[in-house]
């Protein structure tokens, strides 16, 4: 057996000092190492051009290597002074936003020119949409309690009782927020420390993620723009729950945020797994409701703390007005016939639609049967109707409603993450609508899937970028296609 070739340049583990010089898609920084052996690519998420970084290689290959970055040692020329704490989930937070638009848009361009083989993508670019708001956009936020925090000025882990997020690049060590990240509700925020010290005042021990132990785990917040109220969930293990009165803390995020506080809901999780709601603990109701209520383009819409909702919906409705505006771009094409809204969730664009065209017929399917429930709920309670749900699977569709064969002109695709399945995307090929109009929160995916689609015969009639996540590297596509 031939023996693997050593890596001339980097080996995994190690930890290097390295400029950045170039940016690619997904918010990859690109450094080069050169020796002897020649010229050597790096890749560092979450960095810019012009930083100085150290980072840790988690891959290699014989042509290039991926780091973890651990933390920024000179920022770059480009960036500037804000008023906020520095947190891993914003890192372009210092870049000027149009300087953040230009990556965003020059790496999304490149990306369908090199995964999706459109040579003539820039010709078909329509508009690059923007946040309304650049700083305090987000809806909710999920802060982590930590037995273990991290000293700055030593650079070395130290045992103390955390409230924020992971130090960046580890998975065991809390940094505390003392106040306003910049992405979430600065009152909020800004009080989170007061909390923290409330919690410590109780004796109970924080999460300790190598031991895998403590009494606190998470706090988490949602928030209504509509009607500026909180709800939250406080998340902690069943062990020490007879020691902490729930109901004072109750009173106390009252006495801290006045009528703004919706409810608190509060969760137990004994598991291991890092996350906030356990697939085996329960969730109940302290104090207030369980629910807050938000408005889209004039639509309102119940959020539970488990509901799946846009997490800036300024800017959603920014994204669905796009989806519409190209839905709609033929009217012809839409009056008396089928559009399916597909992986429709909680049905927001069906409604929409539905309110702005009295005669086309919107279908929803997704294959959760709770989103499809809360979708017939939404739309029952916006008065909507001409609009039906249903909880099924898209291969299957057709044959368990055939009443809907060749009348399907229009369908909204609005996929998760990991984009389409190959066998799914056949059955929507197979459903032979004229028109798709594509949504994407991964444009990656979407690239890969727009290959497929034009060896169909669809072709990108038009796309547009919208901005939703400003100082992440987050970008939503909406692609219009055409047979």
């Amino acid at each position: 057996m031939p023996r693997r070739e050593r890596n001339k340049f980097v080996k995994r583990g190690q930890v290097l000092e390295l400029l950045i010089e170039d940016y690619a898609y997904g918010g990859k920084g690109i450094a080069r190492i050169r020796n002897e052996h020649g010229e050597f690519v790096v890749f560092v998420p979450n960095t810019l051009p012009g930083q100085l970084v150290k980072a840790q290689v988690k891959k290699s290959s014989k042509t290039y290597a991926e780091c973890k970055l651990f933390e920024v040692l000179k920022p770059s020329e480009d960036e500037i002074d804000v008023p906020y704490q520095d947190i891993p989930g914003a890192p372009y937070i210092k870049l000027p936003i149009e300087k953040q638009h230009a990556y965003k848009k020059q790496s999304t361009i490149e990306l369908f020119k090199r995964i999706g083989k459109v040579a003539d993508i820039e010709d078909k670019f329509d508009e690059f949409v923007t946040s309304p708001n650049t700083f305090h956009y987000r809806n909710k936020m999920e802060y982590g309690f930590s037995a273990i925090g991290y000293n700055h000025e030593l650079k070395t882990d130290v045992d103390e009782f955390t409230l924020g997020f992971k130090k960046r690049g580890t998975w065991w060590c809390g940094d505390n927020l003392n106040n306003d990240s910049g992405l979430f509700d600065a009152e909020f925020e800004n009080n989170l420390k007061d909390i923290r010290n409330y919690c410590q005042d109780t004796g109970l021990a924080p999460w300790h993620a190598p031991k895998k132990e403590g009494f606190f785990r998470y706090f988490v917040v949602r928030k209504s723009y509509k009607t500026n109220k909180l709800l939250f969930n406080l998340v902690t293990t069943s062990y020490d729950l007879p020691q902490f009165d729930l109901d004072k803390f109750a009173n106390y995020l009252v006495a801290l945020f006045g009528d703004r506080v919706a409810g608190l809901l509060h969760t137990i999780n004994d598991e291991v797994g890092d996350r906030t709601i356990a697939t085996t603990g329960s969730i109940n109701l302290i104090y207030g409701k369980d629910k807050i209520v938000e408005e889209l383009l004039n639509l309102n819409f119940e959020i539970s703390m488990k509901s799946f909702f846009q997490t800036n919906p300024k800017s959603a409705e920014k994204l669905y007005t796009k989806v519409i505006d190209y839905a709609l771009e033929n009217k012809e094409a839409i009056d008396n016939t089928v559009v399916m809204d597909l992986f429709c969730g909680t049905g927001t664009i069906g409604q929409i639609l539905a309110s702005r065209s009295e005669n086309a017929k919107i279908v929803g399917v997704d294959i959760v049967v709770s989103a499809i429930e809360d979708a017939k709920e939404n739309a029952k309670r916006n008065g909507i109707e001409g609009l039906k749900f249903y909880a099924a699977d898209v291969g299957k569709f057709l044959s368990e409603h055939p009443e809907y064969e060749n009348k399907i002109r229009t369908i909204i695709l609005d996929p998760a993450r990991a984009g389409i399945s190959p066998k799914t995307l056949k059955k929507i090929i197979n459903l032979n609508a004229e028109r798709l109009v594509y949504v994407s929160c991964n444009p990656s995916t979407q690239a890969r899937d727009t290959e497929q689609l034009m060896h169909a015969g669809y072709n990108i009639k038009k796309f547009s970028l919208v901005d939703q996540f400003p100082h992440t590297s987050h970008i939503e596509t909406v692609v219009l296609f055409e047979k």
